[in-house]
């Protein structure tokens, strides 16, 4: 097994930061990457090194969109009130944002054995970006969603949730499986891509605690030895790159532009599948 140095901690976290928000699937990229590097997903170097990129990334959601997020804050606190004379938006896109979550959650829960089994199953992963592929292209025979926030319903957000549950499986977008169902279900792309990203901050950072509860049980004594130079290298990198990575999608988003995408994850996922990488 290789040894977690600078060189390939900034190559993963370049890989996290862009495929997390690109709709290629950063599980997928991960998981092959971590395989031909010959690095050990399960020892705590990597789990540790899978939070921080997690959270690095998290944190570029923050920057990209800390203009609508501290407005949408102050809306919230101000609807908290009980004298609140207009209609109450921003309550309304928290519950629906927990509609999401819910099934989100079950399905993580549920098949989190299956989850872990699928990083070492090559033939699956490449099966899966084949399928986030035709997700992707599907896109193109849709037209220009219309639905806002005020048409945007509980059965929609549950219907996103699921596709972000299923996204837990490597080669599974999941960006691209919960843009691609909002525009499917009508909402207009520039909703599509904000509550997307709105319900990943909790997915993300649950998916970081789980690592966390994971490393945690392999002893605190053994955290005093670990690279922490190239895993807070690591971390920085996911989270520059994710900043980037999440305004090419949105730009992709706002074009009707993700059907590009789909050739990449055919071709990646057909040399995987086929077993030629």
């Amino acid at each position: 097994m290789s040894e977690l140095g600078y060189g390939w901690a900034v190559l993963l976290g370049v890989i996290q930061g862009l495929t997390e928000f690109l709709p290629v699937s950063s599980s997928a990229h991960l998981a092959l990457s971590q395989k031909w590097i010959g690095l050990n997903p399960s020892s705590l170097t990597m789990l540790l090194f899978d939070l921080l990129t997690h959270i690095g990334t998290v944190i570029s959601i923050f920057v990209v969109f800390r203009e609508p997020m501290v407005r949408y804050a102050r809306r919230f606190v101000a609807e908290m009130r009980t004298d609140w004379p207009y209609r109450r938006h921003a309550l309304r896109i928290a519950l629906l944002a927990l509609c999401a979550l819910i099934p989100t959650g079950v399905i993580g829960l549920a098949f989190k054995e299956r989850f872990e089994a699928a990083f070492s199953n090559s033939r699956g992963i490449g099966v899966d970006l084949i399928i986030t592929g035709v997700l992707l292209a599907a896109t193109v025979a849709f037209p220009r969603g219309r639905r806002g926030w005020k048409a945007f319903r509980a059965g929609h957000a549950v219907l996103i949730g699921v596709a972000q549950g299923v996204a837990i499986f490597p080669g599974i977008s999941r960006s691209g499986s919960t843009i691609c169902t909002a525009t499917f279900l009508g909402i207009r792309r520039r909703w599509a891509a904000e509550f997307s990203f709105y319900i990943a901050i909790p997915a993300i950072v649950g998916a970081a605690m789980l690592k966390l509860k994971e490393a945690l049980e392999l002893g605190l004594d053994a955290f005093v030895s670990l690279p922490w130079g190239p895993i807070l290298v690591g971390s920085i990198v996911s989270l520059v790159t994710g900043v980037i990575s999440l305004r090419l999608l949105l730009g992709a988003v706002r074009r009707a532009r993700l059907h590009y995408f789909a050739l990449y994850c055919w071709l990646l996922g057909g040399l995987v599948a086929l077993r030629v990488l």
